[in-house]
């Protein structure tokens, strides 16, 4: 089974699992009741996969990119089941979201790239070169109005507007837009991880080599550090927003920080930090009822056709 096949199927599964009532857990998942169903707590993905970014639909499907080469993965959180949907193009996937429409944004990494691919088709539907190539397009962010991308090796963000309808926009239309004010680029990996604020005014990003959390104006670039009381978010990689919670991915310490924000974004505190013993250089996070899910990218491990890889849940 592939390609449009299994996206029915999975989206069949998922909808089955908001259907049924069951009392018990199975083994080795977790009730979801927010997502309706239970989930998986570590989900095998294809050998040699080298995963990194995640997005998960309403229905519980997650889709991951292969830094290897760009394939899309969909994996069924209730069952664990899943299978490559669309074949890369030899553009690496960084961080992705889905939007309403079931079009996949991907960051092409060390391309400069980003591309829209149809999660039901895997047909890629637009290629931007958004910086020359070498520039590395890191993550995405889905707003109202368009989808945000993060350069890690240069000081600007860019912007595609999406109208309304869902229509895409033309390369003339892409925004690119400087990073000022507290914004200073650093030796190493700069902008990473993006989010939108809850007020919806603003962006976060954090900055890797620093690990400071920044609140961007999308119209004018001004950035300024947020104030987490002095808080570190060293090795901070993906992040989320949900309500008021900020969760930071902190990759190389196999841990997630959990910061309540002001709604603007600009000051909040670390609460928390979540760990799992199954973490493995995990990079990007994604919500699904009450858990969150962790591709492991593996970093300190020389990646093979052979290598291993996996998403853990852990509850949030």
């Amino acid at each position: 089974m592939s390609g449009p096949t299994l996206v029915r199927a999975l989206t069949a599964a998922a909808v089955a699992g908001v259907l049924a009532v069951s009392s018990a857990t199975a083994a080795g998942a977790v009730e979801a009741p927010r997502g309706g169903g239970a989930v998986e707590d570590l989900i095998e993905l294809p050998d040699g996969f080298q995963p990194e970014g995640i997005t998960i639909d309403p229905r519980g499907t997650a889709y991951l990119g292969s830094l290897a080469d760009g394939d899309i993965y969909a994996a069924n959180l209730r069952s664990g089941e899943g299978e490559i949907i669309s074949e890369g193009p030899g553009i690496p996937a960084a961080g992705l979201k889905i939007d309403r429409f079931g079009r996949l944004f991907i960051s092409g990494g060390p391309t400069g790239v980003a591309r829209v691919v149809d999660s039901g088709t895997g047909e890629e539907l637009a290629c931007y070169q958004l910086a020359p190539a070498g520039a590395f397009i890191n993550d995405v962010v889905l707003t109202r109005d368009g989808a945000w991308f993060t350069n890690s090796t240069a000081a600007e963000l860019y912007f595609l507007p999406i109208s309304p309808s869902g229509e895409l926009p033309d390369a003339s239309e892409v925004v690119t837009l400087p990073l000022t004010g507290e914004w200073v680029q650093q030796p190493g990996f700069n902008a990473n991880g993006i989010a939108e604020t809850t007020d919806h005014k603003a962006l976060l990003v954090i900055q890797s080599s620093t690990g400071t959390l920044f609140r961007v104006d999308p119209a004018t670039g001004e950035a300024d550090a947020a104030d987490l009381g002095g808080a570190s978010l060293q090795f901070g990689d993906g992040i989320l927003v949900i309500g008021r919670t900020l969760y930071v991915v902190q990759n190389r310490l196999d841990q997630i920080a959990v910061v309540r924000l002001d709604a603007d974004g600009s000051s909040g505190s670390l609460v928390d930090t979540l760990t799992n013993d199954a973490f493995d250089v995990p990079t990007t996070v994604a919500a699904y009822g009450s858990s969150l899910f962790l591709p492991n990218a593996r970093f300190g491990t020389p990646p093979t056709p052979a290598t291993e890889y996996d998403v853990v849940r852990v509850p949030r």
